[in-house]
């Protein structure tokens, strides 16, 4: 049995966690705009899941210093919040959070404009968006993990951007990271392993304006394009039902 496979009950609680990382965003989302730093983004993140009764998963995650993680423009994933690292016109920026409640997480992304970004970043982040609604949509008992990756690289590749590899959604609940890994690209090692009734996972495509590596920084965490081109992802929590899919990281009350 895949170890992510969670009963009725336990989906009550991941409710609970994804409404709180929901209204975290709700809550930052009008603070976010030029001259505000990624350092106070991880204030608001903190102060908010503090008066929820919740905790950052990611705060002292394998060392990782943060409440959240802010991926700027040419970061793919997992960009360390700091004071100086202050948001400017045009920018692009992903926040992602992981919140944990009553022994249960949930995770979730979103990506912010700062003022008047070019059309194809905007684009960028669009086609994003559209490749994690279009892998969700798909997600029902019976379908094959690998038609995740497929659905995605349908959206995706028309519009000649890259998907990272090097990066994977991931099975959730009362662990942060578990199995089943999530490809964001069709792998037909999946093919055989199909979604069942309460099995939850996060689907979290990392779409590149250009090529598809990686290279990491001297801080060992955030992970940039290596050819400096920009990069766009969008996150929800998903769990399998007995007829489709429901999404625990949108609000829930």
């Amino acid at each position: 049995m895949l170890p992510s496979v969670y009963a009725p009950k336990d989906f009550k609680r991941l409710r609970a966690a994804g409404d709180i990382v929901a209204r975290c965003f709700d809550f930052i989302a009008p603070h976010i705009h030029s001259g505000i730093s990624t350092g106070d983004i991880d204030r608001m993140v903190a102060e908010f899941l503090k008066s929820s009764g919740a905790r950052s998963s990611s705060f002292g995650y394998k060392g990782f210093p943060k409440h959240c993680c802010t991926s700027v423009n040419d970061v793919i994933v997992h960009g360390i919040p700091s004071d100086t690292d202050i948001l400017k016109n045009g920018d692009i920026i992903n926040v992602d959070l992981t919140a944990e409640y009553k022994g249960f997480h949930a995770d979730s992304s979103r990506m912010f404009i700062i003022g008047d970004a070019p059309p194809a970043a905007l684009k960028l982040v669009q086609v994003a968006h559209d490749a994690m609604n279009a892998a969700i949509s798909i997600c029902a008992p019976g379908v094959p993990l690998s038609e995740i990756g497929r659905e995605i690289e349908r959206i995706v590749l028309p519009h000649g951007f890259t998907i990272s590899r090097d990066f994977v959604g991931h099975g959730i609940g009362k662990v942060m990271h578990d199995e089943p890994q999530i490809y964001h690209f069709h792998d037909k090692k999946f093919d055989k392993i199909k979604m069942v009734p309460g099995l939850v996972f996060t689907i979290e495509p990392m779409i590149n304006m250009g090529g598809d590596k990686c290279k990491i920084d001297a801080d060992g965490w955030t992970a940039r394009t290596a050819d400096g081109c920009l990069s766009a992802q969008w996150e929800h929590t998903v769990g399998i039902t007995e007829d489709g899919a429901i999404i625990f990281t949108e609000p829930q009350f």
